[in-house]
């Protein structure tokens, strides 16, 4: 008799861990994702991706339950294409901490993610997209990104490195948001309190799970809180050597399919 997996909940980054450099899933680990599931642990994908910008890729996981999408700012019910819990970032509130960031580090470029399942990305002058794919529409001014309710910031500096950028804004923000490093190219302001990790335990307690029985896999800064929730983190072997020092245990990268080296061991 096989004994039965220590873990009944996996948790997915996307960007950098389950997804290759080109968006795309791996046969193998789309494999692997099955044989956990059958072996009855339920997947969630937990990212910093907004919930418009989940779907076609939960269409291709053939996934219809839920997704902790924005940082952990939205969980979304993929069957229904509605958002379960969502929280906003107060707009006044994030132009103060843009000012009090660009008083530091001079001028840096925004964009934002809008709340809702419609919500668009929009970006201002001189903001270059990290992921070209993902659709963005370009607004002619600051102003304009405020236009309606916004789930997060994303920052870009011309010379700044994402470690410099993202601990000069953690130094000066305080709790007018919370500071995430996503990247590469990807500093973020949330709502204050808002992790990774206080998405991932709302869904996981909606699906009656915990944080005992689960493993997270993870490749920047902004899944440390998740590896601190969850009871088995393991990084990428391309990570963000912040969450390499805390990891359980390091796998191969996004592009060796290292989320189904470490499932295939554990579902054998």
């Amino acid at each position: 008799m096989v004994a039965p997996s220590p873990y009944s909940l996996v948790a997915t980054d996307l960007d950098g861990t389950l997804l290759r450099a080109d968006d795309t899933l791996s046969e193998r680990s789309l494999a692997a994702l099955a044989r956990a599931g059958r072996a009855g642990a339920r997947h969630l994908v937990v990212t910093g991706r907004p919930a418009p910008r989940v779907r076609p890729l939960l269409d291709d996981l053939g996934c219809t339950g839920l997704a902790v999408c924005g940082q952990g700012a939205q969980v979304y019910d993929a069957g229904a294409d509605r958002l379960l819990w969502s929280v906003t970032l107060d707009r006044e509130l994030a132009e103060t901490a843009l000012g009090k960031i660009e008083a530091e580090v001079g001028q840096v470029y925004a964009a934002v993610d809008q709340d809702g399942v419609d919500g668009l990305t929009l970006i201002e002058p001189g903001y270059l997209m990290p992921h070209p794919t993902l659709p963005a529409l370009r607004v002619a001014r600051r102003d304009d990104l405020w236009c309606a309710p916004i789930s997060k910031v994303l920052l870009r500096h011309h010379t700044l490195s994402d470690d410099e950028l993202a601990a000069t804004a953690r130094s000066v923000v305080g709790s007018l948001a919370t500071v995430t490093m996503s990247g590469p190219g990807t500093v973020e302001l949330q709502p204050c309190g808002v992790t990774k990790a206080t998405g991932l335990a709302l869904a996981a307690d909606h699906l009656g799970l915990n944080s005992e029985h689960a493993i997270a896999f993870g490749d920047m800064p902004n899944d440390i809180p998740m590896f601190e929730w969850a009871a088995y983190g393991v990084a990428m072997a391309n990570a963000h050597p912040e969450l390499k020092a805390m990891a359980d245990e390091i796998t191969t990268s996004n592009e060796d399919d290292g989320i189904a080296v470490v499932l295939e061991r554990i579902f054998d």
